[in-house]
């Protein structure tokens, strides 16, 4: 998956529901090395997303795979993409911090390995429809999982203004908060604002340019929202201590994150938890580890992607 801070404005946008061509899961080599798949068992993929990671789990050695996905259209194309797998893959539309229900739905007690691999996939960002990219004037929806809840369009339409500038501020650590949420909101009291286009432009106006930037000014603001639409960083703590509470003995954990916000959670979560001493968890990176030089050159949006793993002992 990719934070909408790592968009690669070079390269192409599907322009179907399909995956591109050009999708790679990130760090295939290090979620496999921190979660040893090669002893057997099942491994739950959280978010199974295109399947990338799945296949790789599968191949090196997984008995069996549980995978959640809050998207139907990622599900779907998981389905195809894990079909000559058979019986020893179960696909499950389901948010990851469900993961408790959908074990104990299927009488599962404890798992051998579970994956999650945090943020809006790459899919979501190319497939024209979802919104959650300035790069197409397309309606301004953002949901992760198109069959429920409020789009952003919607959430902008009766938001106040504090806390737009709250949820920019925290999300998106735009320092240019407040004169961004005035901006939204001022514009949409005259006419609600329905697409990608219409706020990226808002935003743009509200910030002071000062010379050139990298980044388009409306990215940080993008995420912000996007974060918020789909609640990413609530309950991440408790996923988390959940994860610990139902592995096996022996069995491993592995979360990637693609922005600091969602970082500090996992880590100073893992902490906690193997501090408390009563799962015995042992966290097997002191620090997260990052994509090598040669598979960011392969694929930028790797680049902020960081991966922290434990293991219950």
């Amino acid at each position: 998956m990719a934070s909408e801070h790592e968009r690669d404005e070079s390269k192409p946008l599907s322009t179907t529901g399909h995956p591109p061509s050009s999708h790679q899961p990130v760090m295939v080599a290090e979620v496999i090395e921190s979660l040893g798949p090669s002893r057997g068992g099942l491994f739950v993929d959280c978010t199974v997303g295109l399947a990338g990671h799945a296949r790789a789990l599968l191949e090196a050695g997984a008995s069996r795979l549980l995978g959640l996905d809050r998207d139907p259209t990622a599900l779907a194309i998981s389905r195809e993409a894990l079909n000559s797998y058979g019986d020893r893959v179960e696909l499950v539309h389901a948010d990851y911090r469900t993961l408790p229900v959908v074990l104990d739905a299927r009488g599962l007690a404890a798992v051998d390995g579970v994956l999650a691999d945090l943020g809006v996939s790459s899919m979501q960002l190319d497939a024209p429809g979802r919104g959650f990219s300035f790069r197409r004037d397309e309606p301004l929806d953002m949901r992760m999982d198109t069959s429920t809840g409020a789009t952003a369009a919607e959430m902008l339409a009766t938001v106040d203004e504090r806390t737009l500038a709250d949820v920019i501020y925290e999300f998106g650590e735009e320092r240019h908060a407040r004169r961004v949420a005035r901006a939204i909101v001022d514009e949409g009291r005259s006419r609600r604002i329905e697409t990608t286009g219409r706020l990226a432009d808002v935003v743009r106006r509200a910030i002071p340019r000062k010379g050139y930037s990298r980044i388009d000014p409306a990215t940080r603001t993008f995420q912000a929202l996007r974060i918020w639409v789909n609640r990413e960083l609530d309950g991440l703590d408790e996923f988390v201590m959940t994860v610990a509470r139902r592995l096996k003995p022996g069995g491993r954990m592995a979360i990637i994150t693609f922005h600091s916000l969602e970082d500090r959670i996992v880590k100073h979560t893992l902490r906690a938890v193997q501090s408390a001493g009563e799962i015995g968890l042992q966290v097997l990176t002191k620090r997260p580890l990052v994509p090598s030089e040669a598979e960011v050159e392969r694929n930028v949006r790797a680049r902020s992607a960081k991966l922290r793993a434990a293991e219950r002992t």
